[in-house]
């Protein structure tokens, strides 16, 4: 989060009689008692619609859209870079770190052990260690 915080950008602007901004052709409502003073708005250039508002350098809330025609700050670089997807290996890792779980799981759990029936007794001796004695 502070990282996105930090590469954000800003933009002062007169707020209106109306508690309205304008900005990149949006309208966003701001608290009223900003009406006629000069406010900081911090935006991300990708998302316009969530702007946080500043001033004299104090947190003061959100402003909300009323009308978004744009999405995105027109002087933002559009995600035509993206890269190309890679190629699939025919390998399922999620299902071999699955079995090596279930295996790692299955050592440390032995169910076996804790039936009293008798009838998967390991000892070899069918728990009748009391009758020799």
């Amino acid at each position: 989060m502070l990282l996105r915080e930090a590469f954000r950008w800003s933009a002062i602007r007169l707020v209106r009689n109306t508690a309205t901004v304008a900005l990149e052709g949006n309208v966003y409502s701001v608290d009223p008692f900003l009406a006629g003073r000069k406010a900081e708005l911090v935006f991300d250039p990708f998302d316009l619609t969530d702007i946080t508002v500043y001033w004299a350098g104090r947190k003061v809330g959100r402003a909300v859209p009323q009308v978004i025609g744009r999405h995105s700050h027109p002087k933002a670089p559009p995600d035509d870079d993206d890269p190309a997807p890679a190629a699939l290996t025919g390998i399922d890792y999620l299902q071999l770190v699955t079995d090596a779980d279930t295996a790692a799981l299955g050592e440390q759990l032995n169910l076996a052990a804790l039936d009293d029936s008798g009838d998967h007794d390991s000892s070899g001796d069918g728990g009748q260690q009391e009758e020799g004695r």
